[in-house]
């Protein structure tokens, strides 16, 4: 995926996983998203020609997928949204190109939360095995077959050492529909984690809402921080 020169300035839609995002960036990519979308679809003059805004040109449909995204982290969170997009129909329409490789967006973040006690659900990984253990089963329910190859490859293989090119693979990864049989099978694996919920329920909505409201009242920290705990959400 290619890189756009720009610097960060006005605004910000995020490649990452909303998880990392304090609260600060998550409802401020929120809000910026909200009037990208505007600028997109109503022909708005403001920012139209922001490296931002040009990226997404075409890609209106991802970016209302980024959208839900940020809502099912928001609602995670406990956060209230009250501003619906129109649903995505072309879920595989996303740029082509970062304005920051995703582990310079990283960094940015790192400098963003240093000294201030800003963190996002998610910490930010300090290595490939950390950034790994954050999107294992996203990676389950979206590629079985990746879950499988990754772990050898993080821990002593190609992606050990190169931080960039393990987040753009996660990225790509998460961006594709999974599979419902998968999506499942990810779903019972984090439920070994809160059995002491009960049973587990049959309806797979049900079945991840039991899981988020488990983990946060039994302070799972494997769970809590997984891109797997709201990302999967937009998926069922």
């Amino acid at each position: 995926m290619a890189m756009v020169n720009a610097t960060l300035s006005d605004m910000r839609i995020w490649d990452i996983d909303p998880g990392y995002l304090a609260r600060q960036q998550l409802l401020g990519e929120h809000r910026e998203l909200h009037g990208l979308f505007n600028i997109l679809t109503m022909n708005k003059k403001g920012y139209a020609k922001h490296p931002e805004t040009v990226r997404w040109i075409g890609h209106v449909d991802a970016l209302v997928l980024r959208h839900k995204q940020l809502l099912c982290e928001m609602a995670l969170r406990g956060y209230r949204h009250q501003s619906p997009l129109p649903d995505s129909t072309d879920m595989d329409s996303w740029p082509g190109e970062y304005i920051d490789p995703p582990a310079r967006q990283l960094e940015l973040l790192a400098g963003k939360y240093s000294g201030d006690g800003r963190s996002g659900r998610i910490p930010l990984p300090d290595n490939c095995q950390e950034l790994w253990a954050h999107h294992k089963y996203s990676v389950m329910a979206h590629d079985p077959n990746l879950y499988r190859e990754l772990g050898p490859e993080v821990a002593h293989g190609k992606f050990r050492n190169n931080m960039n090119a393990l987040a753009c693979l996660m990225i790509s990864t998460l961006r594709k529909p999974p599979e419902p049989g998968h999506l499942l099978n990810a779903l019972q694996h984090m439920w070994g984690y809160v059995q002491e919920a009960g049973s587990p329920p049959s309806n797979i909505e049900e079945l991840l809402a039991t899981i988020q409201s488990a983990a946060i009242k039994e302070d799972r920290i494997y769970l809590l921080h997984s891109t797997a705990l709201s990302e999967l959400a937009v998926w069922v």
